[in-house]
């Protein structure tokens, strides 16, 4: 059992530094090279149809609403993202994204698409479920430790 945490876990240290690697040199390689990563990330969790409100996507980052004001601030300024007052509520804003937001937001989900695919290649069901189960384990724990980080605050 030793070897095989040790193996898993060299692994997922390796994985997640060789996506950020992966998303920061496709980024800079790219007609989106003013784009950080952290912003990347910002447009993902604004998603496509632009119906969430800062607190949301602040919420759905795990950061507080001042760091993702600054970011939003800078998506805005690069053509990235909108504001849009709500008709009904002018006091309620959601954040949007514009067509380079949405073109970029594509190409990174299309990226993720491809990572997935190619992680399942060769799995039957059985072991599908498996890996969903361990990635929900793996989920569940981390959000355990930023909710209590999130209570000492």
């Amino acid at each position: 059992m030793s070897h095989s945490i040790e193996e898993i876990n060299s692994y997922l240290v390796a994985i997640f530094r060789e996506v950020l690697d992966i998303e920061e040199d496709a980024l800079r390689g790219s007609n989106f090279s003013d784009l950080s990563v952290s912003e990347m990330h910002t447009i993902e969790a604004i998603g496509l149809y632009g119906d969430h409100t800062s607190s949301e996507v602040a919420k759905k980052l795990a950061i507080t609403a001042g760091t993702l004001s600054v970011a939003i601030n800078s998506l805005v300024k690069k053509g990235y993202v909108v504001r849009q007052r709500m008709e009904n509520d002018r006091r309620v804003i959601k954040l949007g994204l514009t067509h380079k937001g949405k073109l970029v937001y594509r190409l990174h989900e299309k990226f993720h698409r491809e990572m997935v695919k190619r992680t399942i290649t060769g799995m039957d069901d059985e072991e599908v479920d498996v890996l969903l189960r361990g990635l929900s384990n793996l989920h569940s724990f981390l959000f355990e430790l930023v909710e209590n980080i999130d209570k000492r605050d």
